[in-house]
């Protein structure tokens, strides 16, 4: 919860609508990555299970004060259904990077497609347990791991000012598994 709180803040001074502030927000992106909500089953390309749909439901609660302008997933059910909730909500149609082309050009892909065209704003992604902690990394974030197989409750929040070094924050939300 306090994490919640602490991303709270940061969005509301750094997107803040205030003129002495807009300058600065319009030229830091804030990303924010997720990795899919939890799969109903081994398939390729699973549906969400309950847990995954509430999860879901989560995200969007999480984001929802965020200003997100624009939001990524994979081609796969499990990413685009974690996000659906927001899109809808927030009536943003997804952009779809495809997981094609091998891990760096799918990172890559994303990665650009984060960034948009520098003018800064929101970004939701969600993605897969080995791809966001490479968008991290391509973003200029810090190496992290891969996140395990169990764990679908990680909430990174990458600030990427027009200056200077990005900084992440890393958090819970949802259920904790």
């Amino acid at each position: 919860m306090r994490f919640l709180i602490l991303v709270a803040i940061v969005f509301a001074v750094l997107l803040s609508p205030d003129a002495t502030t807009s300058a600065f927000a319009q030229a830091t992106t804030l990303v924010i990555l997720v990795r899919h909500a939890e799969k109903a089953d081994m398939s390729s390309d699973p549906e969400l299970s309950p847990a995954g749909a509430a999860r879901a439901r989560a995200l969007y609660a999480a984001v929802a004060d965020a200003r997100i302008d624009r939001i990524i997933t994979t081609n796969y059910k499990r990413t685009r259904l974690t996000a659906a909730v927001a899109a809808d909500s927030l009536g943003i149609d997804p952009i779809v990077v495809a997981v094609s082309g091998g891990l760096a050009a799918h990172v890559n892909a994303v990665a650009d497609a984060a960034l948009g065209d520098g003018s800064g704003g929101a970004v939701l992604v969600v993605g897969h347990s080995n791809t966001i902690p490479a968008i991290i990394s391509a973003l200029g974030g810090p190496q992290l791991p891969d996140i395990d197989e169990s764990v679908y409750s990680d909430f990174f929040v990458l600030q990427i000012p027009s200056e200077g070094k990005p900084r992440l924050a890393h958090g819970r939300y949802g259920a904790r598994n």
